[in-house]
């Protein structure tokens, strides 16, 4: 008998969550309001429940960049901490790090050599993954931006996840 009660009951909260969400948004103050009140409260809904609720933070991100001269695949003044940084961020065996090269699209923003932009930007991104050493070459990506941009080599901490764990034998 009391598994009928049970299964009663649980058709009934189904149901009201069914009529809760079923009411409109523009409505669901009000319906909101009238239980309140049934249930003894004066306090009643605002507008805060129309609006939207703020978006999360972003999430913080270790990035470092290195700034080139125009035409140039050598860093200006690389910061000493650079390749530090980016050693210990590489000794996390769940981290990898993302260079990007970028030019600017200028027409003196190219490769001495070829005159490509493409290859200028990915001499940028190789002087950036020099300059962290072969600490970890096999968790260096390396691309180029789509689009013209500043003149760096951006270096962004990327979470690859959990290293694959084989059986030993």
């Amino acid at each position: 008998m009391w598994l009928m009660t049970l299964a009663d009951l649980a058709l009934l909260l189904v149901g009201f969550l069914v009529l809760v969400q079923a009411t409109g948004a523009e409505r669901r103050p009000a319906l909101l309001n009238g239980l309140r009140a049934q249930f003894g409260s004066s306090d009643h809904v605002d507008q805060a429940l129309r609006a939207p609720p703020p978006p999360p933070p972003a999430m913080p991100v270790a990035a470092a960049s290195l700034s080139f001269a125009q035409g140039s695949a050598r860093p200006v003044e690389p910061d000493p901490l650079f390749g530090p940084w980016a050693r210990e961020a590489l000794a996390d065996p769940r981290v990898r790090l993302s260079i990007v090269g970028s030019t600017d699209g200028s027409a003196a923003d190219v490769d001495p050599v070829t005159h490509s932009a493409v290859v200028l930007a990915a001499d940028r991104a190789r002087a950036a993954a020099a300059l962290i050493g072969p600490a970890a070459t096999d968790r260096l990506i390396l691309s180029t931006a789509g689009k013209s941009g500043p003149r760096v080599a951006m270096v962004t901490l990327v979470f690859a996840g959990e290293p694959s764990r084989r059986p030993s034998r």
